[in-house]
């Protein structure tokens, strides 16, 4: 993805995951969803059964003093409230054994961490309004959703990231578990999320090996890939 995500590599992203974590060992298969009108509804995705994980994708907003605020493209309008009715979408989803999971950043330069208690104060925002916390304010109604996915792409306060998966690691204690899970760019160490990484406490991860010359995927020569 790099710095910048178009919406068509999103769907390339979609596509090469449904190949690579569909193992001999009965691996998951993971969706991002929520970026274009054309890829159906959450319950359509959900019911086609090729899914065990989905990211709703972005909280595209949050940090340095930012209103936190979801972006789902053409799906729905959060500043109307019209996201909430997703919440028997997502009921939907996790009855059939899909875990659904809420992505935080994107390619689009919205969000930042200005410190070590801006991260923690976001991630309790996205406790309360996302998963097994209370708000008033819940955009997505009062489904609970699974976790977190990190995908994150823009500069800004990368070494707080590790406090915001901690923070959100903290509310599984004596409760129901808050998956963290994240999508680096393939060149290691990834540039914005390797603290966050180091912490230990991420469930799932999946690599971007598109948009990044020196390890996508290039079926003419795949030993970058490989190599990678």
């Amino acid at each position: 993805m790099g710095n910048k995500t178009p919406k068509v590599s999103i769907f390339f992203l979609l596509n090469f995951l449904a190949l690579v974590f569909r193992t001999n060992a009965g691996g998951d298969t993971v969706i991002y969803w929520g970026q274009d009108e054309r890829e159906g509804s959450l319950t359509e995705t959900c019911n086609s059964g090729l899914y065990k994980i989905v990211n709703i994708a972005f909280l595209a907003r949050f940090g340095s003093g930012r209103e936190p605020q979801i972006n789902l493209a053409g799906h729905c309008e959060p500043a109307s409230n019209g996201c909430k009715t997703l919440s028997k979408e997502i009921k939907n989803c996790q009855k059939r054994g899909i875990k659904v999971i809420l992505s935080i950043g994107g390619g689009d330069p919205g969000y930042s961490l200005s410190s070590a208690g801006d991260a923690t104060n976001v991630a309790d925002f996205i406790w309360n309004n996302f998963l097994g916390g209370k708000s008033r304010t819940r955009p997505l109604g009062d489904a609970v959703l699974d976790g977190v996915d990190f995908d994150i792409e823009v500069g800004g306060g990368e070494a707080f990231y590790a406090v915001l998966a901690r923070r959100l690691s903290q509310h599984s204690r004596g409760g129901r578990k808050v998956y963290l899970t994240a999508a680096p760019q393939c060149p290691f160490p990834d540039e914005h999320q390797n603290g966050a990484l180091s912490t230990g406490l991420f469930d799932f991860v999946w690599v971007q090996f598109y948009n990044n010359e020196p390890c996508q995927f290039d079926s003419g020569d795949p030993s970058k890939f490989q190599n990678s």
